[in-house]
């Protein structure tokens, strides 16, 4: 096509190579970036296939071999169709001869080139049995095989590759012929280990070669079974001189054929050899614990837990017969006593999915079985959680220990059901009890109690009272650490106190000390917020320590988010006050944040830049939003008063800071909440904060005010004299999002003002259909949305599709409302103006450019489009279809006639939408 010819001119082979050397070697990083974009510019033109052709004729270095490579793989990946059908033949067989001639230049040259071949072949309907002829054409030749490898290596893994759209019929017949010839490929492998003997480089492709075709799902498990090669597998991970990148590549080809045999039924003999292979590798892990060399402990514990992963449902369906025999997790067990705790980490999925599994089976019999596995786990666990002796300070939670703690926590509340959460708790505790451990004992002690402790009954239990009672006597000498976590304990045991409010005192004077110490303050901030969540009806006579807490926050070193909790949990309180109280006391605890705002605001900006108000915004907004009382009709809001009184300061934030996206976001954010907070109560806001944010928007179009709007249209769209107010803020708010959007490129660089605008509009339809579709703007914003629906932007997409959904539902909803006829028929003008255009466009898009995720959305609107007017849409589908492209540009068909109408006939003749969905999940697997 000739639009695909940018401004480029077309280049000399010398001036591209001046620019790959300049790419590589230039000292100066500005002539590096020129470069570079100039390059991509390449890249992009159709000169791009003839430079990178010549450059790999020419053989200079690596350098432009590389770049040339890499751009052959990429125009073949995304420019396909830029090549006419006739001149295929002479492009694979030139990158043969490339391949061949630079064989020996650099093993990533050989893999670009080797992508860039199978994705011609996967794409060139006219090259039949592509394995077959590479086969016959170099597995004579010894110095061939290492590419002719690499290209079986990387043709089984483009089959799914999401950047080629071959689509499911050209996929499935790909896959097909990949089946039949894989025993030929297997044998070609076994041939090139039994020549190469044990040279170590060939050893691991053929094992790569191998993984890729078990990752594919081609292989044939009784001809797999029985396989030499297998058998080499596993004679390399048992012998203990094998090298550590022979180990990976044989331990990656074990797990990948254990992958493929998931449904362990159907490939029995396979399922069979892999098992005893696996099992006859225990010594060679120990061994391997004895040189301490952890890579290859690694591997053999990716490999028994791949082992136990596969034979999951066996076990749990017939544990100790068979193949459901429990001896591969003994092996997991084994690994989990290695002391490193990287090795246990790698087995965490199985066991969450085991734990899933027999939680869902509910079975007390089968529970039994599996409860000592769970057990002895726990134990390991535990012991993986200890702090080093000589370790100062509190546990860290960012660093790589503190994540694998967290996840610990995470998978021990996923299976302590198996063992007994009170069980489990006294176990740990009576060990704290009754022995004398060392500090760090105690503390991963204290930790994994913390994790169970929510999943106790908190129902009269002595146990837990009793540990309560002993965690807030704990002398101040204790490491600090164990401080830490029995602090955090006591937040997890905020039930417990709620039931046995007599400590509800001992516990806060605990907390508060934690509070006033450095290292501790944050800690203990959430767990008061904790406590004031749960018990927040005991919590109300404290509250003016809460309220002094409050007033005082800067004094303790809290991070931002445990100052956040501490309002948020004061908040919860505070509306648990009688109605006269809350007033006051919401106007005391706001006050603080205030006047911090108002003192930014009268300093002078010698330095051109105002203060960050940006904490005092976000601990506002958590005051609002939990600020909830339960507010009688009649009753005049408690917050109201507050909120008067805080707009002023609001808004003159907003004015000094209008540039800045950040803090505009954080105001919007503090008003979203305020209003909510109050609702209907608002009403006198509602004129100078709409005046504000349209006047600010004409200069800084930042989305948060469409968002901010969508708020006000919820709270006030049903209020008769505020509709027109708001129909007159979404046109001057419409007026510059379109303008945005109608850049180039205007919609993708920015999916929030998409999200935002149709959040807004969506809203409107909600609350007021009729006045926004009775207004002259509703046209416009019907040509955005589809425009916009090709968008591939998870949340953009999502507020789109849901925009045009319920437009179209108003028409379809007969809610008995007055208005029903109205709207019926202003849909009826909108879909016979629209109608055939956005079926069309929504086919196009689901077909070429949304993710397989965002197709329930679709689905649902082209629903609504059938149940609204089922005769018309069926026309309008069909020319949508008739539309789409019957075959690709390298020559395979992409879509049948038959395969057009069955998809016609299911989406125009379906029951409800599940049957619309599935018909287009299908339908679209033939684009990507």
């Amino acid at each position: 096509p000739s639009n695909i010819h940018s401004a480029m001119e077309k280049p000399t082979v010398a001036l591209v190579y001046q620019a790959v050397q300049a790419l590589y070697h230039d000292p100066d990083p500005a002539g590096k970036e020129r470069a570079s974009v100039w390059l991509g510019e390449l890249q992009r033109s159709m000169y791009a296939w003839e430079m990178a052709d010549q450059l790999l004729q020419l053989k200079q270095d690596v350098e432009s071999c590389y770049f040339a490579a890499q751009t052959m793989k990429m125009k073949i990946q995304t420019s396909f169709f830029e090549l006419p059908p006739e001149t295929h033949i002479a492009l694979r067989d030139s990158l043969l001869s490339h391949i061949q001639s630079l064989k020996d230049l650099s093993p990533i040259i050989v893999t670009q080139l080797a992508l860039a071949i199978a994705d011609l072949a996967l794409q060139m309907a006219s090259w039949k049995g592509c394995v077959h002829t590479l086969i016959e054409k170099y597995s004579n030749d010894v110095s061939s095989m290492t590419f002719l490898i690499e290209i079986l290596t990387v043709l089984p893994e483009e089959v799914h590759s999401r950047s080629l759209r071959i689509g499911a019929n050209r996929r499935t017949e790909i896959i097909e012929d990949l089946a039949y010839y894989s025993s030929t490929v297997v044998t070609l492998l076994m041939t090139c280990v039994e020549k190469s003997g044990s040279n170590e480089k060939m050893l691991i492709k053929v094992f790569r070669c191998l993984g890729s075709w078990f990752n594919l799902g081609v292989l044939d498990s009784n001809f797999m079974a029985n396989n030499q090669l297998l058998m080499v597998l596993f004679q390399v991970l048992q012998r203990d001189e094998t090298s550590t990148n022979l180990h990976e590549a044989a331990s990656d080809c074990v797990c990948s054929a254990l992958y493929a045999i998931e449904n362990v039924d159907t490939h029995m003999p396979l399922a069979l050899q892999l098992f005893q292979g696996v099992l006859t590798l225990e010594t060679a892990y120990h061994m391997a614990v004895a040189r301490e060399d952890l890579d290859k402990v690694l591997n053999y514990c990716r490999i028994f837990t791949e082992l136990c992963e596969t034979f999951l449902e066996t076990t749990v369906k017939s544990p100790g017969q068979g193949m459901g025999d429990l001896r591969p997790l003994e092996l997991l067990l084994i690994c989990a006593g290695h002391p490193q705790y990287e090795v246990v980490e790698i087995s965490f999925n199985f066991w969450y999915r085991l734990g899933e599994n027999l939680y869902k089976t509910n079975d007390p019999a089968l529970h039994g079985i599996f409860r000592p596995y769970i057990q002895r786990l726990l134990h390991g666990l535990a012991r993986h959680c200890q702090l080093d002796p000589d370790h100062e300070g509190i546990p860290e939670d960012t660093d790589d220990f503190g994540e694998f703690r967290m996840r610990v926590s995470d998978l021990v509340k996923d299976v302590i059901f198996l063992v007994g959460s009170m069980e489990c708790f006294s176990q740990l505790y009576s060990t704290l009890k009754e022995g004398n451990p060392p500090w760090e004992v105690t503390e991963a002690v204290l930790f994994i109690m913390a994790a169970i402790a929510k999943s106790v009954d908190p129902e009269n239990n002595p146990t837990l009272t009793e540990v309560l009672e002993q965690v807030v006597l704990l002398p101040e000498t204790v490491h600090i650490a164990v401080r830490y976590t029995s602090i955090e304990l006591v937040g997890e045991m905020s039930e417990v106190v709620d039931r046995n409010p007599r400590f509800l005192d001992p516990v806060l004077n605990y907390l508060m000390k934690g509070l006033r110490e450095k290292t501790l303050a944050s800690v203990a901030a959430k767990a008061i917020h904790n406590i004031c969540s749960v018990c927040r009806d005991h919590m109300a006579q404290h509250f003016q320590g809460l309220l002094d807490i409050a007033r005082a926050l800067d004094s303790f070193a809290l991070t931002t988010e445990a100052a956040v909790g501490l309002l948020k949990g004061t908040a919860l309180v505070l509306a648990r006050l009688p109605l006269e109280k809350i007033a006051e006391c919401l106007s005391d605890l706001c006050a603080v944040q205030v006047m911090a705002l108002k003192k930014l605001l009268s300093q002078d900006p010698s330095n051109g830049k105002a203060a960050d108000p940006t904490v005092w915004l976000d601990r506002l907004a958590v005051i609002f939003r939990h600020t909830n009382p339960i507010v009688e009709n009649g009753q005049t809001h408690p917050c109201q008063k507050v909120i008067q009184e805080i707009w002023p300061v609001l808004s003159q934030t907003l004015n000094t800071h209008q540039a800045d996206n950040r803090i505009v976001e954080r105001c919007c954010r503090c008003l979203r909440f305020a209003v909510r907070c109050v609702g209907k109560g608002s009403a006198s806001l509602l004129q100078p904060l709409v005046t504000q944010m349209v006047s600010v928007y004409q200069v800084y179009p930042h989305s948060c005010f469409l968002y901010l709007g969508s708020i006000l249209v919820d709270e006030y769209g049903m209020e008769e004299g505020c509709r027109q107010g708001l129909l007159d803020m979404l046109q001057a708010l419409c007026m510059p999002t379109f303008q945005l959007l109608e850049q180039p490129n205007g919609l993708r660089n920015h999916p929030d003002t998409v999200d935002d605008l149709f959040r807004l509009a969506t809203r409107f339809v909600q609350r007021s259909p009729v006045t926004l579709l009775s207004s002259g703007i509703i046209v416009h914003i019907i040509q955005c949305a589809i425009a916009a629906t090709t968008l591939d932007h998870r949340d953009a997409n999502c507020s789109v599709m849901k925009f045009v959904r319920d437009l179209i539902h108003t028409g379809v909803s007969n809610d008995h409302e007055d208005d029903f006829e109205l709207r019926k028929q202003l849909i009826g003008q909108a879909m016979g103006q629209h109608g055939q255009q956005l079926v069309t466009q929504l086919m196009h898009t689901c077909c070429f450019c949304l993710p397989p995720y965002t197709l329930p959305d679709v689905a649902e609107v082209l629903w609504e489009i059938m149940v609204f007017d089922r005769p018309t849409s069926c026309r309008w589908l069909e020319n949508a279809l008739k539309g789409l492209p019957k075959e690709t540009s390298g020559g395979a068909l992409t879509v049948t006639h038959k395969q057009l109408t069955d998809f016609h006939k299911q989406v125009t003749s379906a029951e409800e939408c599940k049957q619309v969905c599935w018909a287009i999940r299908e339908f679209t697997r033939l684009f990507r």
